[in-house]
């Protein structure tokens, strides 16, 4: 009997250490490295980002360049883009240059909030912490990769580290400053025998979040000599939340962009960090940047723009595919999440894009269209934003905070043509308040073609039925989403992709 109970001690003790390491891998913060040109929408950017870093391990924030902005060598060189959109600079020794401060500068305006945060939550890294992670990467000219930098270095060590996490490189301006760190790689054990183990082991780690190719590093370098990569690129999607984005979000979702919203929600009243958030007509002027306008309120007028209307944040995408909102999007680009819906190249399986034939039904204008697997998101994600301002300066008690959402079975399904599934959820709200539930399909992110009903889609538990036309291999996803009556009103998710087998 001794024997039999302490086999059971030991078997429940096991248990326990399963599920703690279970939960632990749960809790791990995707590790990641930003690189940025540096403008006015990635300052709106990194004022985001810096609300979200609670929910994100920063590794690294690097100066790099693009066609856009470069630095200058410091010798008078003179460099001519080729690039589509920068041809009109003509010959430049330095472009819209705005200098290698402005990252420390935000993060002392986070600093003045940092206190106050920690009351919502006390992942968010302290002050210091972030600004050791600012380093200066390959800033001279559009594309130079030809030298080492601080940056480059830094990135190359974090690369080759032991850590087992893997590796977001996010490319908010040219890919260059991560060009110089693998090419560097490259040249140290290219002709050795550690060449095929450390080629493997960048592949395997790291991930590369483009935001356009806004130098041409990616297409000439990277594609061609590390192919293996893992490379999200985004070409369209993030246009939702870039400069035009009253030209590709739907007219019913664009009052989270406009004057009067960011004004209320984001602006005014909101701390330091918050307030210095750029908005066409706030009267802010880059002196730097001689295409910087957007604070002119006759510019915002000639333009069609309400005070404090929303100018842009393209960079965004590359770190809200990060956020754990439950969508899984991290797992895998083509399931779809707040950074956007991604398909695998035709040429390269490592290699996901958007673009014109990457599609999600817009039910307000009733057509496919190209960017609503990013515009879909909005409502959900600009809400969250303004719940994180409120944390700058409001007590616990008086902001809200998201939901917590899980399911009560596992996530990945196997089914069978014409099995009734089963699908059952529940949530709980830290501030006490009422949770509203819809279960639906994203079907474009599923590989089965059709519909499928689900019954009690807005009860904690709800059904469906697998459509007896579906295939061996098929996947059918459904969204358990819940969304809380707080001010304002916050969602999060549970994916559930039933895989059908025969």
């Amino acid at each position: 009997m001794r024997a039999r109970t302490i086999t059971m001690l030991l078997i429940v003790f096991l248990m326990g250490l399963t599920e703690q390491a279970s939960c632990q891998a749960k809790t791990i913060q995707p590790r990641t490295v930003i690189t940025s040109d540096g403008e006015v929408d990635d300052f709106d950017s990194f004022i985001r980002l810096l609300l979200y870093a609670n929910e994100l391990n920063i590794a690294g924030l690097v100066y790099s360049s693009s066609q856009f902005h470069y630095a200058g060598d410091g010798k008078g060189t003179i460099f001519t883009s080729n690039r589509p959109w920068s041809k009109e600079y003509g010959p430049r020794t330095t472009l819209r240059w705005l200098g290698t401060e402005w990252m420390q500068d935000f993060i002392d305006k986070y600093a003045s909030v940092y206190e106050n945060l920690l009351k919502h939550d006390k992942n968010y890294p302290a002050p210091h912490y972030l600004k050791s992670l600012v380093k200066v990467g390959n800033i001279d000219l559009e594309g130079e990769m030809g030298h080492d930098t601080e940056g480059s270095d830094f990135i190359k060590k974090l690369l080759l580290d032991d850590n087992p996490v893997p590796l977001h490189l996010q490319i908010w301006g040219g890919t260059n400053t991560v060009a110089r760190a693998l090419k560097s790689i490259e040249d140290t054990y290219k002709h050795t025998s550690q060449w095929k183990s450390m080629y493997k082991k960048v592949c395997d780690k790291a991930t590369i979040y483009i935001i356009l190719d806004q130098d041409g590093t990616y297409e000439k370098y990277i594609s061609v000599n590390w192919p293996d990569i893992h490379v999200v690129y985004n070409t369209t999607q993030f246009w939702c939340l870039a400069y035009p984005w009253d030209k590709a979000v739907p007219s019913d979702m664009q009052s989270y962009l406009d004057g009067p919203w960011f004004a209320k929600n984001i602006k005014f009243n909101h701390g330091s960090l918050a307030g210095n958030y750029f908005l066409w007509g706030d009267a802010h002027k880059l002196a730097a940047d001689p295409d910087d306008n957007y604070g002119d309120t006759a510019e915002a007028r000639k333009n069609g723009k309400k005070q404090f209307a929303f100018i842009s944040e393209g960079d965004s995408p590359a770190y809200l595919y990060l956020i754990n909102t439950g969508l899984r999007s991290v797992e895998n680009p083509s399931y779809g999440g707040w950074g956007g819906r991604f398909v695998p190249s035709k040429t390269n399986s490592r290699l996901w894009q958007d673009g014109k034939d990457v599609t999600d039904f817009n039910p307000f204008n009733k057509k496919e269209d190209a960017n609503f697997p990013q515009s879909r998101w909005g409502d959900a994600i600009q809400n969250d934003f303004a719940a994180r301002a409120d944390w700058c300066v409001k007590s616990y008690k008086d902001a809200n905070h998201a939901p917590k959402v899980n399911l009560k079975h596992v996530a990945n399904l196997n089914v069978k043509p014409g099995q009734v599934v089963q699908l059952s959820g529940m949530a709980k709200d830290p501030d006490g308040n009422n949770l509203i539930y819809q279960w639906w399909q994203y079907e474009e992110a599923g590989t089965f073609i059709g519909k499928v009903g689900i019954q009690n889609a807005n009860k904690q538990s709800a059904s469906f039925t697998v459509p007896t036309v579906a295939t061996a291999g098929n996947t059918i996803h459904i969204i358990f989403q819940v969304t809380d009556n707080g001010i304002p009103a916050l969602t999060r998710y549970q994916r559930v992709i039933a895989t059908v087998t025969r």
